[in-house]
């Protein structure tokens, strides 16, 4: 089974516009579409949709909007009652795939409601594969709260522990590489802006993640600095370039044929939960890094925050190139 932590989940709903975004202009939307959201539940949604066992957790009230999708979808959770209704996110898809998002910080969680929160995730972490600890974190939480949630789960697991993967950014993510060895990630799961930030604090020559995007050598270079630092691997999607994987032992590239995009809400989430699906099948790691992308472009060719199952994607077309690490 695979556990999902999305601290800070959303309702996101996904407006199409007919035409390019025109700020200060009234525009008619084509479509709205809304599912529950959040990185680790995207992921866990992906999953469910491919018939594997996973377990989303997270904050939320019984009655809200977000708890009242999953069970749409009949996606498996458990939930910390908390007062406060959770955020919604706003997405306005352009034709082409072009996509400005909204976000909204969440509802504030004060110390009681975070121990509760870790402890919850623990209790529902007991006998599971991978841990995914996933998305921004809401005010009120520190930025830290992913090592500590890692090293939480490693000291209190009943024999093997869970690998644990992490999918945030900015603080939250440099963050989740300070827990020491207890608290190191398995897996890091970056674009190319945060593999930069991420590359540049580990002593690797600063880049953007403009010209990390561009260049997959400068890329798989920029994550090997990272997996030296204790990280386990790490899988780096760069948008319509692709993605690359890097663990001690080899680095690679996928790359898939164009798709139409429609939306790139939720894209790198089920770029992730395809590598965890390959990886509970026993793949190598290049073929894991083969799903992956076939899952994130399948993802980018549907429309809002929708999530592909295993038999939309198209991992023959994928095409895996070996890399240099350094």
């Amino acid at each position: 089974m695979i556990v999902t932590f999305t601290a800070n989940p959303s309702l996101d709903r996904t407006v199409a516009l007919p035409g390019p975004l025109e700020r200060g202009e009234v525009q008619r939307a084509i479509s709205v579409r809304q599912e529950s959201g959040g990185k680790g539940v995207n992921v866990s949604r992906a999953l469910v949709a491919s018939g594997l066992e996973s377990l989303a957790v997270l904050p939320g009230a019984d009655s809200d909007p977000v708890l009242a999708g999953l069970r749409e979808h009949a996606v498996p959770f458990v939930s910390l009652p908390i007062d406060e209704p959770l955020r919604t996110n706003v997405a306005l898809t352009e034709p082409g795939g072009v996509t400005t998002k909204i976000n909204e910080p969440g509802p504030a969680l004060d110390e009681n409601q975070q121990e509760a929160l870790i402890k919850l995730l623990v209790e529902s972490s007991r006998g599971a594969t991978w841990v995914v600890l996933a998305g921004s974190l809401p005010p009120g939480l520190p930025t830290d709260f992913y090592a500590t949630a890692a090293r939480r789960l490693r000291s209190s697991a009943d024999g093997a522990a869970p690998r644990i993967a992490v999918d945030s950014s900015g603080l939250p993510l440099a963050a989740a590489l300070t827990g020491g060895p207890e608290g190191m990630p398995d897996l890091l799961k970056p674009n190319a802006e945060e593999l930069a930030e991420l590359a540049a604090a580990a002593g690797f020559p600063p880049a953007s993640g403009d010209e990390l995007e561009a260049d997959p050598a400068a890329a798989a270079a920029a994550a090997a600095a990272v997996v030296r630092s204790g990280v386990g691997a790490v899988l780096a999607t760069l948008g319509s370039k692709g993605a690359v994987l890097v663990t001690a032992d080899g680095a690679w590239l996928a790359t898939h044929p164009p798709v139409a995009a429609v939306s790139t809400v939720g894209a790198g989430d089920s770029a992730l939960a395809g590598y965890l699906l390959a990886h509970g099948r026993g793949a190598a790691p290049a073929d894991c890094l083969r799903q992956a992308v076939a899952h994130g472009a399948a993802a980018a060719s549907l429309p809002g925050s929708t999530v592909p199952a295993v038999n939309q994607t198209t991992p023959d077309a994928v095409t895996i190139t070996a890399l240099r690490k350094d």
